[in-house]
Order: C-alpha cells, then structure tokens, then sequence
C-alpha cells in the first residue's frame, strides 16, 4: 500500500519549516555578527554582487590578527585542515586533517593559488595580509571571504559566504536544506577552534617575550 501524508503531518512539517525560516534562519545566518558586520560591505562582496545566498558569521578573538592570520592561510584538505569536525569532512569523501599548530611551509599562499576540493577547487582572489582572504570556487558560485577587524588588543573574525544559486546541479539543490544548517554548524566549529588557537598563539608569544 502506498504511504499516504496525513494532514496532521503534513501541517507539522508546515510548521517546522516555516519556524526554521522565520526564526532559526536568520538567527544561524547571522551567527555572532553585529548588526554593521551582517549588513555591511566586506572584501570579496564584489566578486558576486548578486548573490542568492548570503551568511555572514563572526567570533572576537581576545589576540590581535597577526595572531589569527596564519591559521586562515594554512586552511584546506591536504593542508591544515577547517578546524570543524573533521570525521565529518572524511564522511563526505574530504581529506581533511586538522593541525593544532602554525606550519611554516603552509604560510606561503598568494593570490591565484588553488585548494583542491572534491570536483572543484577554491582560489584565493584576494589576500590583504592580516586583514582579509578571500577564496572563490572555480565553478564561480560561491564567495567566501575571511576579514580580520582589530578591535584594541582583540580582533574580530568576520566569515561570509555568498552563493550563487544559478551555478547549482540538481545534486545541490537536493541536498541544500540539510547544507544550510550543517554549514553552521561546521563554521561555528571552525571560527571557535580559530579563536582558541590564536588566543593560545598569542600567550605563548607574551610567555616568551617575558
């Protein structure tokens, strides 16, 4: 016999989707950025201006950005890792491995370089050093940009995505309504180990210095 919906199930369903897009949304879109720091214009913004997807997520780091900046450019498979979850990375066929320490032979990127993903790769569009990366799929439908604002001895790491939808494959757009909130999850994990490993670079700088 076929399985029929019940409307009463039919009717949470309706409910659960439209609670997540009124309320949970716009709250895991926004993760931890200020209201300038969502709304505003960041580096990288004018590589996709018509974005169909924007998420703007953001930590303070009690460390100054010389202290944030070499973990941002030794990201990627094959070299330090996201900081996320990284078994999760593996499940979905990543080779990732994340590092808990600055590898001098990966802190040599440059613009035009390319970090392989699976059927793609991400390739740094932009880097102000100590101020902002900028990375864009080859494919041109995605935009992910890192900003570093100094706030006194603290920094503010600022991270937007923005997504063209127009580049997706059926397999995106099938799979997108669990991405969505699996991408915050795995951002939240990656901006907090970032902040941890930058505040623990920045009291052992203090440390030797005396």
């Amino acid at each position: 016999m076929p399985m029929r919906c019940r409307p009463g199930s039919a009717l949470a369903l309706l409910g659960v989707a439209a609670l997540y897009g009124w309320l949970l949304r716009p709250w895991h879109m926004t993760w931890g950025a200020t209201a300038d720091e969502a709304g505003g214009r960041l580096p990288g913004d004018e590589l996709l201006p018509d974005a169909d997807i924007v998420s703007t997520r953001a930590v303070e780091i009690d460390a100054p950005p010389w202290a944030v900046w070499p973990w941002l450019v030794q990201m990627g498979p094959g070299r330090g890792g996201a900081y996320t979850y990284d078994w999760i990375e593996r499940r979905l066929g990543i080779d990732i491995r994340n590092v808990d320490r600055v590898v001098p032979e990966l802190q040599h990127l440059q613009v035009g370089d390319e970090i392989p993903m699976p059927g793609y790769a991400m390739r740094v569009e932009r880097l102000d050093r100590e101020s902002a990366m900028v990375i864009r799929s080859t494919t041109g439908g995605w935009v992910w940009a890192f900003v570093l604002r100094p706030v006194g001895e603290r920094t503010r790491l600022v991270s937007r995505n923005r997504i063209d939808r127009g580049a997706w494959g059926a397999r995106d757009w099938i799979g997108y309504p669990l991405m969505e909130p699996g991408s915050w999850i795995m951002e939240r994990k990656m901006l907090r180990t970032i902040r941890e490993r930058a505040e623990a670079l920045a009291r052992e700088d203090a440390e030797i210095r005396g």
